[in-house]
């Protein structure tokens, strides 16, 4: 179960599946170990995995404290799952392979959501640039002698 801190350092327990899917939630997501210690992480991404009939959710926590064996710049990934109790609980992946596909996903989704900005800040920028008017060019060249004046139009 997720716990919260407050402003007198109680802890308080929460529905860790309302934190996870809260958009809005910036605060860090405090688990605590097999041997009861807190351990803070930050929340990257919520991600349903699975074959159609057989999807399973996964979340990307990126730890805030240091933790033996993990990189600064590493995350972990965790299946959301129910305890004994059917309180929602994270259990680390231990599959690898399934830990690689949902980091895989992650990232498909990342690069969708960073072309759709894109695409979405070209459309903003096109709407508000002013029409280009045209304008027409008087050129001069030389042939042969001969001074020839064209009118060109951009």
């Amino acid at each position: 179960m997720a716990q919260k801190q407050t402003k007198q350092e109680e802890i308080q327990p929460i529905d860790l599946l309302d934190v996870l899917l809260d958009q809005d939630n910036k605060d860090p997501i405090v688990l605590l170990d097999e041997k009861g210690r807190q351990l803070s992480f930050e929340q990257v991404a919520v991600i349903p995995y699975g074959a159609e009939n057989d999807k399973k959710l996964y979340c990307v926590l990126k730890p805030i404290d240091k933790i033996e064996g993990i990189a600064d710049d590493e995350a972990v990934v965790f299946l959301v799952d129910e305890d004994d109790n059917g309180n929602t609980i994270l259990r680390v992946e231990e599959n690898e392979e399934v830990a690689i596909s949902v980091f895989d996903k992650y990232y498909d989704l990342l690069e969708e959501a960073q072309a759709k900005a894109k695409k979405s800040a070209k459309t903003a920028a096109d709407k508000k640039a002013p029409a280009k008017k045209e304008t027409a060019k008087t050129t001069t060249t030389k042939t042969a002698g001969k001074t020839a004046g064209k009118k060109t139009t951009k």
